[in-house]
């Protein structure tokens, strides 16, 4: 058992995990994270007992299936290719690990097609020849990794990556709009996959907190460099002349 000099609080493990300290609580009530009770409401925590239980495949949102096959026999994009589609539901593969969740509600939807109008209008000016897609649409990465972004953007340098019936490598821009059934894993598995795979930039939408998280790579690390929430206005430092006025999306 580890001594208390390992304990954090919920602030520090909010920033160890870019979640909000609104969000580690939430998940504290509802005994989705491990924590322990040093007093009446005095909460503390262990990252990386914090770390396990939030990647674990049995320990994920009930509403989402992880099917693992043994570490000798991963998933696939040979095996993705093979699955039934089933109504209501769709799959990714991250590293060797079949997901299947709910598809995404209305607000989801609503939210990504307005941010999508966004982006297009303002990659069309700098780059007509890049292009801004969104799910259902394949992207690979390696042979084990098979994820559906809500939208990204390949700029045409890029344009190599573009394959007939799916997108074979790192696009420019990611952006997950979060739902209550795949927040921790867009927060956390794709983070670690995307950085991983060296993805430039890469977006978090959340439609219920009202919020936008922009995270560039810096040495190889994610570091977020700019967010709003409410009806504020947020200016990409990388991105010269966007603009986006989150009231505009909710």
């Amino acid at each position: 058992m580890s001594d208390n000099k390992e304990l954090i609080t919920a602030q520090v493990l909010a920033e160890a995990l870019n979640l909000s300290v609104e969000t580690v609580w939430r998940y504290t009530r509802e005994d989705k994270i491990p924590y322990i009770m040093l007093g009446s409401k005095n909460y503390r925590y262990r990252l990386a007992d914090v770390m396990r239980s939030l990647t674990e495949p049995t320990l994920q949102e009930n509403t989402v299936e992880y099917k693992e096959e043994g570490a000798n026999n991963k998933f696939t994009y040979k095996d993705y290719l093979l699955l039934p589609e089933e109504l209501g539901y769709r799959y990714e593969i991250l590293k060797g690990i079949l997901i299947k969740e709910p598809s995404p509600n209305v607000i989801h939807q609503r939210v990504s097609r307005r941010l999508q109008r966004i982006l297009e209008d303002y990659f069309w000016k700098i780059d007509p020849e890049g292009e801004v897609f969104d799910a259902p649409l394949d992207v690979t990465f390696n042979d084990i990794t098979v994820v559906q972004p809500d939208l990204f953007y390949v700029p045409g340098e890029q344009k190599v990556i573009v394959k007939d019936s799916r997108i074979d490598g790192s696009p420019t821009l990611i952006v997950e709009v979060l739902s209550p059934s795949s927040s921790r894993k867009d927060r956390l598995q794709k983070l670690k996959i995307y950085q991983e795979a060296q993805v430039e930039h890469y977006w978090l939408v959340n439609p219920q907190e009202k919020t936008l998280e922009c995270f560039s790579l810096q040495n190889g690390i994610y570091a977020l460099v700019t967010a709003g929430l409410d009806e504020e206005i947020v200016e990409h430092p990388e991105f010269t002349g966007l603009s986006i006025a989150l009231g505009d999306l909710w």
